[in-house]
C-alpha cells in the first residue's frame, strides 16, 4: 500500500491531476486481471463486462466533464494543474508512475486476499475463485482434505476474533512501518535541498492534515474489511463509486453545476451500473 501511494504523490506533481485519477482508477481493472492470472480461474464474462463498464465510466467523467467545461467557457477555463513548476514538461513520467502504482495496488489487493486474508472469511468460503488450485491430479485429494480441516477448524472456533480486526492489524503495522522508515530519506533530501521539508505555519494547515489522515484512516479500515469480505474485483469497483458521490456533492453543494455533462452522467451511471453487476453476481453465489 505505501508504495503505490508514493508513486502516487509523485505523478501528482509531475502529470495532469485528470490524468491521474483516470489512470489510477484503472486498479479495478488490473485487480481483475491478477484476480485470474493468479489463481488459474477462467475469464467470467459478467465481471469482465462489469469491470469494463466502471473503468469506461471512470474516463468518461475525468475527461468528459473536463472537455465539456472547457467548450462552455470557451476554451478559458484552466485545469487544476498540481505540477510543481519545474516539472511541468515530465507529464509522460507522471503518466507512467500512475500506471504502475495502478498495477501494483491491483496485485496487492488479490494477493493479499489470497495469501494474506483468514480462510473464514465471506468470500473464501463461497468464491471458488479464491481456492488454491491444483499443479496436477495427484493434489486435489489434498486441496480437498486441506478445505475439510479448515472447516473443521472453523467450526471447533470458540473465540473468533472481532469482526474487522484482522486486516485492520496488518494494515496498522503497514503504517507503523512507514513511520519508522520512511521518515529517513526526509532530512537527507532536504540538507542535500533535493526537496525542501518544513513545518506548516498555520493552525489550519495543521488541521488539514490531520482531517486528511483521519479520512484515509477511515478509507483504509473499511476498504481492507470489504477486501476480506467482498473479494478484491467487487472492492476496487465499489471504490469507484467515491467519483459519483464527488461529482454529485460538487454538483449540488459545491455550486459546479457546469461540470454536469451528458458524459459525466453517462460515466457515473455507468460505475454504479457495473457495481450493480459485481453485487448482484455476488449476492447469487451465496
Amino acid at each position: 500500500m505505501t508504495l503505490p501511494g508514493l508513486l502516487w504523490f509523485i505523478a501528482v506533481t509531475l502529470a495532469p491531476v485528470t490524468d491521474v485519477t483516470a489512470l489510477w482508477n484503472t486498479n479495478a481493472f488490473f485487480a481483475y486481471v491478477f484476480s485470474v492470472l493468479l489463481t488459474g480461474a477462467k475469464w467470467d464474462p459478467r465481471r469482465l463486462v462489469a469491470v469494463v463498464i466502471a473503468t469506461a465510466g471512470v474516463l468518461a467523467v475525468v475527461y468528459g466533464g473536463s472537455t465539456s467545461s472547457d467548450d462552455a467557457s470557451g476554451g478559458t477555463h484552466e485545469h487544476l494543474d498540481t505540477r510543481a513548476p519545474g516539472r511541468r514538461g515530465a507529464p509522460l513520467v507522471g503518466d507512467l508512475l500512475t500506471l504502475v502504482a495502478s498495477i501494483i495496488y491491483g496485485a496487492y489487493q488479490v494477493l493479499y486476499k489470497i495469501y494474506a486474508a483468514l480462510p473464514d472469511d465471506p468470500e473464501a468460503q463461497t468464491d471458488t475463485l479464491y481456492s488454491p488450485v491444483a499443479s496436477d491430479a495427484s493434489s486435489v485429494d489434498d486441496i480437498e482434505d486441506h478445505a475439510e480441516n479448515t472447516l473443521l477448524i472453523q467450526e471447533d472456533i470458540v473465540h473468533p476474533l472481532p469482526f474487522g480486526l484482522y486486516p485492520n492489524f496488518l494494515t496498522s503495522a503497514i503504517g507503523i512501518c512507514t513511520l519508522l522508515v520512511l521518515w529517513i530519506p526526509v532530512p537527507i533530501l532536504d540538507a542535500l535541498h533535493i526537496e525542501p521539508f518544513e513545518m506548516p505555519s498555520t493552525a489550519l494547515t495543521y488541521g488539514v492534515i490531520c482531517g486528511i489522515a483521519l479520512t484515509g484512516a477511515v478509507f483504509n479500515a473499511g476498504f481492507m474489511v470489504l477486501l476480506g469480505v467482498w473479494g478484491p474485483i467487487v472492492t476496487s469497483v465499489g471504490s469507484l463509486l467515491t467519483i459519483v458521490l464527488v461529482f454529485v456533492s460538487d454538483a449540488l453543494f459545491g455550486g459546479a453545476v457546469e461540470t454536469v455533462t451528458f458524459w459525466s452522467i453517462l460515466g457515473c451511471g455507468s460505475i454504479v451500473a457495473a457495481f450493480a453487476i459485481l453485487a448482484y453476481d455476488l449476492m447469487r453465489g451465496r
